[in-house]
């Protein structure tokens, strides 16, 4: 007698198998070809399979989209979610330098991940209702207001009289910040995105190589805007 549950998982790890690659390849031809290589067609010729035999894993290029960037936003979420754990400082400065190190060395790691949920479109790409990601997406920008919410002590100074109300930012961030942090105002979420902007800037052109030909210490360059960052915000310096 056959042994069906030996086949069943065999067949379990080869599709399993045959999924990642698919993935794996539409990275590589997204960063041969920009996004718009992305095809299920391409993906199936240079597999050497069957375009129909590709509408097996994913019965639409936007399937596929969509599942690339919830994969690509998790592994980033849970990269800068450790990141807590890569010093035993828990200043406010410290974990600042631990969030923004690591969400840099994912970018430069995984360069057409970062592009793909934060640079080029794919054109035609329809992402299902409330974004490709929005769990992943949330956990980021939770990590970000936990280090405003550390930095804010220091920093309300910085937001005396703003005018920002929760109404100014996405409801299901809210649901997870709000609980998460039931003392901090609006403006903290404010400094939350700006922090993310003086990080996401550098970091974006190095993925991008438009830094290439204007620096040759781009980790120095990304070492200093951090301290400025961290001068700025008033934050009593690493111990």
């Amino acid at each position: 007698m056959a042994d069906t549950g030996s086949s069943k998982g065999r067949r379990e790890r080869l599709r399993a198998e045959t999924t990642a690659e698919i993935k794996d390849v539409a990275l590589a031809l997204m960063a041969s070809g920009g996004p718009d290589a992305i095809t299920l067609r391409a993906i199936a010729r240079e597999m050497g399979m069957t375009a129909n035999a590709i509408y097996g894993y994913f019965a639409t290029r936007d399937d596929l989209i969509t599942t690339l960037i919830n994969d690509v936003y998790t592994a980033l979420a849970d990269a800068v979610d450790s990141s807590w754990e890569a010093t035993s400082d828990e200043s406010p400065a410290a974990r600042i330098h631990a969030w923004s190190r690591t969400f840099r060395n994912w970018a430069l790691a995984n360069p057409q991940g970062f592009r793909l949920i934060y640079g080029d479109p794919v054109a035609g790409y329809h992402s299902p209702e409330g974004g490709a990601a929005p769990d992943a997406a949330r956990r980021v920008c939770t990590g970000l207001t936990a280090l405003a919410a550390a930095a804010w002590p220091h920093a309300e100074r910085l937001y005396e009289g703003s005018e920002f109300a929760w109404s100014d930012f996405d409801a299901g961030l809210l649901g997870k910040v709000r609980p998460a942090f039931p003392e901090l105002p609006p403006a903290a979420v404010a400094l939350a995105l700006r922090i993310w902007g003086h990080l996401h800037g550098l970091v974006s052109l190095e993925v991008y190589g438009h830094l290439r030909t204007q620096t040759a210490s781009p980790d120095k360059l990304f070492q200093e805007e951090l301290a400025q960052l961290v001068r700025m915000l008033g934050l009593p310096q690493q111990r």
